[in-house]
């Protein structure tokens, strides 16, 4: 079997799979898989108005799997992508609602006050991993509650004691009455489109680049970038900050598009933790990337369909979406399978044809 049919079957196999695991596990609940499935479908394809919020749901994924498949790609483990969202939506919603600009320079400058937020954000693990040698993955776990916090304090502060800020001026909103009524008035905004910019972005940076030549080296070994004389701690600083800046226009998808504001939370989006099953089934490359968040986004938002019209308990929905996606990374296995299975079928053929000799 060749490696082209392989990379075709693998994601077709898994989802396959998943999907016959959920059934099994609706069944054993108690509920209509059929059901299920279909809630499922019509959740994510049933109207112009789900398509919509689909794609509205996806945006976010892609920014936050950009930012972990660009910190690994690079050697760092960016467990912090849920911190620098938030801090990227926080300063996207400030600068929106504070400032009186042009309608393309208003956006402009709340999507650069995102990404220098995130930026800055995971710059402080960068420089402690870079000068200190303190692992990433500790301090960016702890930077998400920092930011948690430091945002729901800053809201109060600048919303006079407030759940939440004031609405974005119309000059900072990717929001568009062309996108919500060509989706029955769905949260669709132009988010979508900038998300696709970012894939290209990272491409063009890691693939295109001297920069991200030396991020690459960087990462698979210091040792060697180093004696080539590269700057190991620049780098490694560097890599964080790119990485925080694409979780920080993630937020910013969620303070210009979807709420157009930002409010108190008392827990984490998820989001930026999501990020991480993202780019794992992206392989962390930046196309593959936005396949995964299709595919996750698509499974979240269609999910929320399945209680309503199926009247399966978000619990199980949760383990349904878990098992696809489980079965999805499990690829190597299947890929593994696959190769075993062409091996054995071409031993089988070579025996028949000096049988018939």
């Amino acid at each position: 079997m060749s490696k082209r049919w392989i990379s075709i079957l693998i994601p077709v196999i898994s989802i396959i799979l998943g999907l016959i695991v959920g059934a099994i596990v609706m069944v054993s609940t108690g509920f209509n898989p059929i059901d299920g499935y279909l809630a499922l479908w019509n959740g994510i394809f049933g109207n112009t108005y789900n398509l919509g919020e689909t794609i509205r749901t996806i945006t976010p994924y892609i920014f936050a799997g950009l930012a972990v498949a660009f910190a690994f790609r690079t050697g760092m483990f960016n467990i912090g992508v849920e911190g620098q969202l938030i801090m990227g939506w926080l300063a996207a919603a400030y600068v929106g609602y504070a400032f009186d600009l042009p309608p393309v320079i208003h956006v402009i400058a709340c999507l650069i006050a995102a990404a220098l937020a995130g930026g800055i954000w995971a710059f402080i693990p960068g420089l402690l991993k870079a000068k200190l040698q303190v692992h990433e993955v500790i301090v960016t776990i702890m930077m998400n509650y920092i930011a948690l916090h430091v945002a729901n304090s800053i809201i109060g502060k600048v919303s006079g004691g407030q759940e939440k800020t004031e609405q974005i001026k119309e000059s900072a909103s990717l929001s568009s009455e062309f996108l919500s009524s060509m989706t029955d008035y769905s949260r669709l905004h132009w988010g979508f489109a900038i998300a696709l910019v970012a894939v290209v972005v990272m491409w063009i940076i890691l693939e295109k680049t001297t920069r991200g030549f030396e991020l690459k080296s960087v990462g698979f070994n210091k040792n060697a970038a180093e004696y080539a004389g590269m700057n190991v701690s620049k780098n490694i600083i560097l890599a964080m900050v790119i990485s925080g800046a694409f979780a920080g226009l993630g937020g910013a998808m969620e303070a210009l598009g979807t709420f157009g504001n930002i409010m108190k939370m008392t827990a984490a989006t998820g989001i930026g933790f999501d990020g991480i099953a993202v780019a794992l089934l992206g392989a962390n490359q930046p196309f593959g990337v936005l396949l995964g968040a299709i595919l996750f986004g698509a499974l979240k938002n269609g999910g929320l369909n399945m209680p309503n019209e199926a009247g399966i308990p978000d619990e199980i929905v949760s383990i349904v979406i878990a098992l696809i996606i489980f079965f999805v990374a499990s690829g190597y296995i299947i890929q593994l399978l696959l190769m075993k299975f062409g091996k054995n079928s071409v031993k089988k053929n070579q025996k028949n044809v000096k049988g018939d000799k």
